[in-house]
């Protein structure tokens, strides 16, 4: 058994964790911390747990002071910049960090400082960072992971957002096929549930604010704008526009994202909505968490919910030239929890599926 401990253990994606490490039948959950919650039994705090667990919340500086010399891995799932100030302390004790904040997610300090608004402590290690997109960069995870184990190198994953998890996933056969002008501009509109927001309570969140209501937000200035082009320019190999716009759903957990992509004049002309299917099928095809919908079928975000699973349905306009492709997953599993424990099993060698059979959830 692997040991592993979650710091921020009591938010929405910090406790999804707790539940899929619980059930997995290779690693063994030692500690959950949450500064606000510390001493509370979680059962108390989430009733779920009830005959499940007798673990207690403890301190985040409890865990790599009394529990870091026998961990395997720690999860992070706090707030961006409270996870810079963690990740070189646990590296250095030889622990390998799955950090679901988006600390580690960007190459360029200077664009991390100008999407976050703060200065980046630990800029040394984003070279060092795996994006944790399996997807994509499965064998540079399974690399780390064999560094880990002939060298005792810690490995930093840096777990992807939950809207561009589905975005990337959308676009990446149009893009990583070079089907594209390289001036034309990658259009992404997305929905997310209210739990991408996170526990904090605010007057977007309400229940009365967000209930029988749909709204954009951060429109032309979301933080997620450089995550998704960062990917989608290392898909195309070459820097890619994009134009990102979320809204908010009034829903516990969900994401869809349609992308909407114009084919070059020559692709075009030799394109259907066969030859996207098809384009769509061999890209995924051997994937075990995606799975491409009949032609003509697009996702629906209730088919995915407590999964790790990508739905993808693609179509094809030919008037307009425009592939337009649907991504759904659950925020809080493929875009977040779920996505974790997918890394760490290809971390540590295991089966990439282990411990992610769908269980039913929290919300």
């Amino acid at each position: 058994m692997y040991e592993v401990a979650i710091i921020g253990a009591a938010g929405f994606a910090g406790i999804e964790a707790v539940r899929l490490f619980l059930a997995h039948p290779a690693f063994e959950l030692v500690a959950a911390s949450s500064d606000s919650e510390a001493g509370k039994p979680l059962a108390e705090v989430y009733p779920y747990f009830y005959g499940r667990t007798e673990l207690a919340f403890v301190r985040h500086e409890t865990v790599l002071a009394e529990y870091a010399s026998c961990l395997d891995l720690v999860l992070l799932a706090i707030p961006h910049t409270q996870a810079m100030q963690l990740v070189p302390r646990l590296l250095s004790a030889g622990v390998s960090v799955i950090d679901l904040s988006a600390d580690f997610r960007l190459n360029d300090a200077a664009a991390y400082e100008q999407w976050y608004g703060e200065r980046h402590t630990a800029p040394e290690l984003l070279a060092r960072a795996v994006y944790g997109l399996p997807e994509i960069y499965r064998s540079e995870l399974a690399a780390c992971g064999h560094r880990r184990a002939e060298t005792g190198e810690a490995a930093l994953v840096a777990n992807p957002g939950c809207y561009p998890t589905a975005s990337v996933l959308a676009a990446l056969p149009v893009v990583s096929a070079g089907l594209m002008d390289a001036d034309e501009v990658v259009v992404v509109n997305a929905i997310s549930g209210v739990s991408g927001a996170g526990k904090k309570p605010t007057e977007t969140t309400q229940f009365c604010l967000a209930n029988e209501n749909l709204k954009a937000y951060g429109v032309a200035c979301h933080r997620h704008t450089p995550e998704i082009a960062q990917c989608l320019s290392h898909l195309a190999g070459h820097a890619v526009p994009l134009q990102f716009t979320p809204h908010l759903a009034p829903l516990n957990r969900g994401m869809l994202a349609t992308v909407t992509l114009r084919l070059s004049n020559d692709t075009a002309e030799q394109a259907s909505a066969e030859t996207i299917q098809q384009l769509y099928e061999d890209a995924f095809a051997g994937e075990p968490f995606v799975q491409l919908l009949p032609q003509g079928a697009m996702p629906q975000s209730s088919s995915v919910k407590h999964s790790n699973s990508a739905h993808i349905g693609v179509a094809y306009d030919a008037s307009t030239r425009m592939v337009v492709a649907s991504c759904a997953i659950d925020n809080l599993g493929k875009g977040a929890a779920s996505q974790a424990v997918q890394c760490a099993n290809i971390l540590f060698a295991l089966d990439e599926g282990m411990g992610l059979a769908n269980e039913g959830g929290l919300l």
